[in-house]
């Protein structure tokens, strides 16, 4: 692979920095409380460089919508080769990493209380963040119903169902006590649970495909998990 000359690298270096510093300081200040100001003191960058990358706050808090969707599609839309059981385990964990993250947690909440006052961040949010992933997971179970693998009439309610079964009640109660986070061991058994219902409901080959799911809760953990 052909390395990045300099000027690239520092550009991509400058963006990460950018980018990270906008997830904390919305977070910590709201939407509304955050300004480019705020942002570029943070990244150390110039206020007419922050502008070069993000032309403003609300095309910046899409951008990050936008990266962490990618970071959980990344499982489907690259799936590993290995067949649909770990493609699916890998997944869960992935999103269960990205979306029970304090800082995310913390934008979430943000956007669950301001989309009111600033519809702006609702429709950013709905767009680049739960639109995109449902059109990525039907698109991926579509592929696996093509291949026999699984049975379903409604791609949409499949997604749905695989989406809200694996991590919703945790991330819900996550959300609404910040103290109360779960643990690895509880994901685990989340997630493994949420399989089993959603293979049993949509796998061609359910038996063979539970024992593969068992043997994945009995390993614990996707490798690369915390």
């Amino acid at each position: 692979m052909t390395a990045l000359p300099p000027r690239a690298r520092n550009r991509m270096a400058k963006e990460r920095r950018i980018l990270d510093s906008a997830l904390k300081v919305f977070a910590d200040q709201g939407y509304s409380g955050t300004s480019m100001d705020a942002i570029a003191a943070l990244a150390g960058v110039s206020k007419p460089t922050l502008y070069q990358y993000f032309g403003s706050k609300e095309q910046l808090f899409t951008a990050i919508m936008v990266e962490q969707r990618d970071t959980m599609l990344g499982a489907f839309e690259e799936p590993d080769g290995l067949g649909l059981v770990p493609e699916l385990w890998a997944f869960s964990w992935h999103y269960a990493d990205t979306v029970l993250r304090p800082d995310f947690l913390s934008l979430a909440r943000l956007i669950i209380g301001e989309a009111q006052r600033f519809p702006e961040i609702g429709r950013a949010y709905q767009a680049a963040g739960p639109e995109r992933m449902l059109a990525g997971m039907m698109d991926y179970l579509s592929a696996r119903k093509a291949e026999g693998r699984l049975a379903f009439d409604d791609a949409e309610m499949a997604a749905e169902d695989l989406w809200g079964l694996i991590l919703s009640a945790p991330r819900n109660r996550a959300l609404h006590d910040p103290e109360n986070l779960p643990t690895r061991a509880d994901l685990q058994r989340f997630i493994t649970n949420g399989l089993r219902v959603f293979l049993k409901a949509y796998s061609t080959h359910p038996a063979e495909d539970l024992a593969q799911l068992q043997a994945l809760n009995e390993q614990g953990p996707t490798q690369g998990t915390p």
